[in-house]
């Protein structure tokens, strides 16, 4: 077999700006004294990215301060880093204490990547917000960038056992991955200067230029697939003997986002590479890293996700090369089965004895509204809680580890502040948007503050069909970047402009497989008429216990995205052959 190597061509500019970052420092420590602009300059505005923070301003306000010749309100989103999502009640008090007094808009955002956010964190609030994450044990390195971000773990709490195996795996994935540069602690901790220019020590596995994209990484325990492990580029699927982990199955190359107009681009589900045991997973996961760091394009950015990498150099071709970096051969796959990938919202009693409580919380957003006052809930619940939080990659929060004797006292307190209600539908509890307007600079539509409304039409039009004990797997994104994981909902809304989406339809209940683009650049309205009629020929039509996505597929009112690469932009949308009525 002949070398199989990276693309030739002149490398994009991203490559150029981490090559002379000296290991992601630049001059992030210079520019934060400049008082002349609430943003970064030149390279830093990207490197930052790599320290956990985006740079964004309030879209809402821009024309308004362009108008009296202001520079936009520019701050900073900043990401913690949280494998697993699993924190104590005493790091949710810290994070909520400076969320209320350092930010612009006093949220926490939990993220489907299994952790929160701040939003609106002004430049001289940067350094101590990473500070004050340091004295809680936490950090916001490599939560951004071209580096292994946040490794996910599902979310269960029942078998508490496997759960605790699984999320010790996680947390080391994501430390064998990290970049070993000392840029972080020098910059934000005031660390010791470090300096080298060893690239092997330095970077053994990621490198002087780090990645050539982003790269997502899941710990994941069926039957639940809330991790949506398809949307990811390495995961790791647990596999059991008596209740004991005994090692992972390996899935390679998955990924969501695409670029409206660009049939090179396209979301992919996951392949199947084999079986390794427990010892070989560190070794795994650097070996799949490293092909990617030295396989990837690096020219154009577009083609440069993992999951491009693989479909350029050939599946058995891209898995030798990892084989031969791990050093063994992956075996066969294990026997796994996904079943769901839904919250268990509310209280459930583990194998252990304890309870957990699942809260629902819409779009993840933190806050305290007139109606409800979450961010005062859950603070009031981490003063008394003697077990731990977990952040879950629906966008909720578990209250995990109660004892018998604290489960009323813990209700009382959810319930008094709206984060238990009896009111939220199961419609609304399977529905998920990105933040989008006004902070993501990459939206082109509305999504956390279009979801709420949408899904009271939705569940106006589950109610007249007779399916309010039902739900539709519903996701809304901002744009084609995939952070609300539409591409793998059963209806899935992707951001094309101002109050307009396009509308994907067929994806499945259990995550593996990808929506056919349905409709293009239609709006709310629009949409509406057209969920109404096909809900109610589900209704009517449907098979027992027979989801939304697959009745759409099998009635051939869109036919199934099977090869992405391939057919996902396939113009004709239902099948050639006639379909089962």
């Amino acid at each position: 077999m002949s070398e199989i190597k990276a693309p030739a061509g002149k490398l994009s500019d991203n490559e150029r700006l981490k090559g002379n970052s000296n290991y992601l420092r630049g001059t992030i420590a210079e520019d934060l004294q400049d008082p002349l602009t609430g943003g970064f300059r030149g390279d830093n505005f990207n490197i930052i990215r790599f320290h956990g923070m985006y740079e964004q301003d309030d879209r809402d306000i821009r024309a308004e301060r362009i108008e009296q010749k202001l520079e936009p309100l520019k701050n900073v989103m900043l990401r913690c880093r949280m494998p697993g999502g699993v924190i104590t009640p005493a790091q949710w008090l810290g994070i909520d204490e400076f969320a209320s007094s350092h930010t612009m808009y006093g949220s926490i955002r939990i993220t489907n990547r299994q952790t929160f956010q701040y939003h609106g964190v002004l430049k001289h609030n940067i350094k101590p917000v990473h500070q004050w994450l340091h004295q809680l044990g936490l950090d916001s390195i490599a939560t951004a960038g071209d580096v292994n971000r946040n490794v996910l773990c599902t979310s269960n709490p029942v078998e508490s056992q496997l759960h605790r195996q699984a999320w010790e795996w996680a947390k080391k994935i994501s430390e064998h991955l990290l970049p070993k540069t000392q840029a972080y602690a020098e910059i934000w901790l005031d660390g010791e200067k470090v300096q080298s220019t060893d690239t092997d020590t330095l970077e053994p596995i990621l490198g002087k230029s780090y990645l050539p994209r982003k790269f997502k990484t899941t710990v994941v325990i069926p039957p639940q697939n809330d991790v949506d492990l398809h949307a990811n580029d390495l995961n790791f699927i647990a596999i059991q003997e008596d209740g004991e982990l005994i090692g992972f199955n390996v899935l390679i190359g998955g990924g969501l986002s695409m670029e409206h107009g660009n049939t090179a681009t396209f979301p992919t589900t996951a392949y199947e590479f084999g079986f390794v045991p427990l010892e070989k997973t560190l070794d795994t996961a650097a070996a799949v890293v490293t092909a990617q760091r030295d396989l990837g394009n690096r020219s154009d950015r577009k083609a440069a996700k993992t999951r491009y990498t693989i479909l350029r150099v050939g599946l058995e071709a891209f898995k030798s090369e990892v084989e031969k970096r791990m050093g063994f051969s992956f075996e066969p796959i294990r026997p796994y089965e996904f079943t769901d990938r839904g919250d268990r919202i509310g209280w459930v009693h583990g194998i252990d004895k304890n309870w957990h409580l699942t809260l629902f919380i819409e779009n993840g957003r933190v806050l305290d509204y007139p109606d409800k006052a979450l961010k005062t809930g859950l603070r009031e619940i981490a003063r008394i809680h003697k077990g731990d939080f977990r952040l879950t990659a629906n966008q909720n929060l578990i209250v995990a580890n109660v004892a018998q004797r604290d489960k009323a006292k813990i209700e009382k307190l959810a319930r008094d502040h709206g984060l238990i209600s009896d009111s939220v539908t199961l419609q609304r509890q399977n529905s998920m948007a990105c933040v989008a307007l006004p902070t993501c600079p990459l939206a082109m539509a509305e999504a956390e503050r279009f979801l709420p409304a949408f899904i009271d039409h939705i569940d106006a039009i589950m109610a007249r069909h007779g399916l309010t004990d039902d739900f539709i797997i519903t996701r809304v994104t901002g744009c084609p970047n995939g952070c609300g994981r539409a591409m793998l909902a059963e209806v899935g809304l992707v951001g094309k402009a101002v109050g307009r989406y396009n509308l994907h339809l067929g994806g499945n209940r259990i995550g593996t497989r990808i929506p056919r683009l349905y409709k293009e650049n239609i709006t709310e309205e629009q949409i509406l008429e057209i969920l109404d009629e096909q809900i109610g020929q589900w209704a009517q039509a449907r098979h027992t216990d027979e989801g939304f996505g697959d009745f759409l597929i099998r009635t051939g009112v869109v036919k199934p995205v099977i090869n992405p690469s391939v057919d996902f932009h396939d113009a004709s949308k239902v099948p050639d052959e006639t379909v089962e009525a």
